[in-house]
């Protein structure tokens, strides 16, 4: 039983870390650029709801403000791109990492700024409920992250592989010049699929919120995440997925038969030998560009 706890807690952690994972992916499969301010989405879009939930705040109901805090994050990630990215256009991608990275920095300063930097619970109705499997104790925040975790990513993958708008946006990330010229609007394309990413960053907020307290800082799991998204394959998303399970299990088992100081690096250890042996990650996705 011990086992199935550390597997079921493990595999939530780690549903959390595919979830910021999926952002990436979202994104550089759309833009061939890397997003390091994800994990703040996650965080803003954890806040925005706490912000419209609590009781010393707003006081919505619960239900009220998921949809709403989910649209908000939409639209930041669409503004965003319209206002601020479309601005870098033909910088190099070191420039557009070194902003998403000072974007990171100034969003942690905003919410602490709003919320502080407290830890802070959500009121979540989920929260601290549990679900009996026989002998087996699950928190139902677990399980919703779970199974919430495995539809969207199905979702994202089907939407890219079988709508119009999914392949449009592979095809400008491939090669932008020509998409423009086979009727792709590529500028529009690249602000939905920010959008998208801040909509899929706050559903992993939300959920994260719902099994503990926040506060600014969480935003730095968006390392383990980007962790995450390189060992599975960074172009592909049940890559991010698998990679954000992984990370995930390591954690509690690592530290329930390892020493504390050398669990902690485990995961990275893992990227480490990804990196050496399989450089494009587990479920690689390595194909030649073309519109």
């Amino acid at each position: 039983m011990d086992v199935l706890q550390l597997f079921v807690s493990g595999l939530a952690n780690g549903c959390v870390y595919g979830l910021i994972a999926l952002g990436f992916v979202l994104i550089y499969k759309a833009t061939e650029a890397v997003n390091f301010a994800q994990g703040d989405f996650m965080m803003l879009g954890a806040f925005i709801t706490l912000g419209l939930t609590n009781e010393q705040f707003w006081g919505l109901p619960f239900w009220v403000s998921v949809p709403i805090a989910i649209f908000l994050m939409g639209v930041f990630g669409y503004l965003l791109d319209m206002i601020v990215l479309r601005r870098m256009f033909g910088q190099s991608q070191v420039a557009v990492v070194i902003l998403t990275i000072a974007l990171g920095f100034v969003l942690r300063f905003i919410a602490g700024l709003i919320w502080g930097h407290q830890p802070i619970s959500l009121e979540s109705p989920i929260a601290g409920q549990d679900v009996r499997f026989g002998g087996l104790v699950l928190g139902l925040d677990e399980v919703s992250i779970i199974v919430v975790t495995i539809f969207l990513t199905v979702a994202l993958y089907f939407y890219f592989n079988n709508t119009k708008l999914g392949v449009a946006m592979q095809a400008a990330s491939q090669n932008q010049l020509a998409a423009y010229y086979m009727g792709i609007p590529v500028k529009r394309v690249h602000s939905l699929i920010w959008a998208l990413a801040g909509a899929v960053a706050a559903v992993a907020g939300i959920l994260f919120a719902s099994k503990g307290s926040i506060d600014p800082s969480i935003g730095l799991l968006g390392i383990k995440a980007f962790a995450a998204a390189v060992i599975g394959g960074f172009g592909s998303l049940p890559g991010a997925l698998l990679g954000g399970i992984i990370v995930g299990l390591i954690e509690p088992f690592a530290s329930y038969y390892i020493a504390a100081g050398y669990s902690q690096v485990m995961p990275y250890l893992l990227l480490f030998l990804i990196l050496v042996f399989r450089p494009h990650g587990i479920l690689a996705q390595v194909h030649r560009k073309k519109v």
